[in-house]
C-alpha cells in the first residue's frame, strides 16, 4: 500500500491539501461554499458528525448559525465567558428570569451574574429543550452498550469534558446545557413528552453578546425514545456581525431582558470591553 512506508503516508497526507472532508472544519471559513446572504465573513464553517463535538472561542458580536441538515441532528450547547470561565450559561436562570422554559427567538442565554451571553435572533425549528440537559456515560451505557467518547455511542457529556480540556475547562466546569433540534414539551401533569426534530433543514442563530467560548455536543437527545443511537450531521457556521444595542427590539422586549443587556452592558464598559 501507498501508505506502507512514512514516505508513502506523508504523500498520502499531503494530496489530502485542498479537498473538504465531509466532517471537517473548512479552513479558511470563507472557502465555505454556500454563505449565507447576510454573512459577509464567515470566521467558522464546520459540518460536525453525529455522535461528535466541536468547540470554538467567537468575539463579542458573532452570528452562530446551526443548521440540521438530515433531521437527526441535536446540538447540544454550552457558552462559557472567554478567559472568565467561572461565568458561564446557567439554564435555570435562562429559564427562570424570563418566566419561559422554551427556547426560541428572543430568548436570551443568561449567566448566573445576570448578564447575557447569547440571544436567540431566529429559529426555524422550535423543537429545543432546557429541561433535560445531555446523556451520560451511565445512561448510555445502560442504553446502548457504551458511552465512551471513542464509542459508536458517545454520551454528550463525555463529549463536553473532551471539549472542555482542549479550553483549559475541567468536568467541574461543564454545567447543565442546552439542546437544540430535539425538544421536549411539560404535560399538564409534569411529565415530559418528547416532540422530536422538526425535520431537515431547520436552524436556529444565536448572537453572541460576550465573547464566548462555545462547546458543541451532537449526540441523540436523552428523552429520545428510539432504541437505536441515531445522531446526524451538524452544520455550523459564523460570520462577524454586531452585538445586541440600545434601540434593537430585542433590548426592550421585556423588563427582564432589558436589564440582563444593562447589567451586560455595564460590566463590559467598566472593563473598556464595549
Amino acid at each position: 500500500m501507498a501508505t506502507e512506508t512514512t514516505y508513502g503516508a506523508r504523500n498520502h497526507a499531503r494530496a489530502q491539501e485542498g479537498t473538504h472532508a465531509e466532517t471537517m472544519p473548512v479552513v479558511p471559513a470563507a472557502d465555505w461554499p454556500d454563505p449565507p446572504p447576510e454573512a459577509t465573513h464567515l470566521t467558522w464553517a464546520e459540518t460536525v458528525a453525529g455522535g461528535n463535538y466541536t468547540h470554538r472561542t467567537l468575539a463579542r458580536g458573532t452570528d452562530l448559525r446551526l443548521t440540521d441538515p438530515y433531521g437527526d441532528a441535536c446540538a447540544h450547547v454550552l457558552l462559557h465567558v472567554t478567559d472568565r470561565p467561572w461565568e458561564r450559561l446557567n439554564v435555570a436562570d435562562t429559564v427562570k428570569v424570563q418566566w419561559n422554559a422554551y427556547l426560541g427567538e428572543g430568548v436570551l442565554l443568561l449567566s448566573d451574574q445576570g448578564r447575557v451571553l447569547a440571544s436567540v435572533v431566529a429559529d426555524t425549528s422550535g423543537h429545543h429543550d432546557a429541561l433535560c440537559g445531555t446523556s451520560t456515560l451511565v445512561r448510555n451505557t445502560d442504553r446502548y452498550g457504551d458511552g465512551a467518547p471513542q464509542s459508536k455511542s458517545p454520551a454528550g457529556r463525555e463529549l463536553f469534558k473532551l471539549a472542555a480540556a482542549k479550553n483549559g475547562l475541567e468536568p467541574r466546569d461543564l454545567p447543565p446545557s442546552l439542546s437544540f433540534f430535539q425538544g421536549v414539551r411539560v404535560g399538564d401533569d409534569g411529565t415530559l413528552d418528547f416532540t422530536g426534530s422538526a425535520g431537515p433543514g431547520a436552524s436556529v442563530t444565536l448572537r453572541t453578546e460576550q465573547a464566548v467560548t462555545v462547546l458543541i455536543a451532537n449526540v441523540p437527545h436523552p428523552a429520545d425514545p428510539r432504541p437505536e443511537y441515531i445522531s446526524t450531521a451538524l452544520e455550523v457556521l459564523a460570520w462577524r456581525s454586531a452585538p445586541t444595542a440600545p434601540g434593537d427590539p430585542l433590548w426592550d422586549a421585556t423588563p427582564e431582558g432589558r436589564r440582563a443587556f444593562l447589567n451586560t452592558a455595564e460590566f463590559l464598559t467598566a472593563r473598556g470591553s464595549a
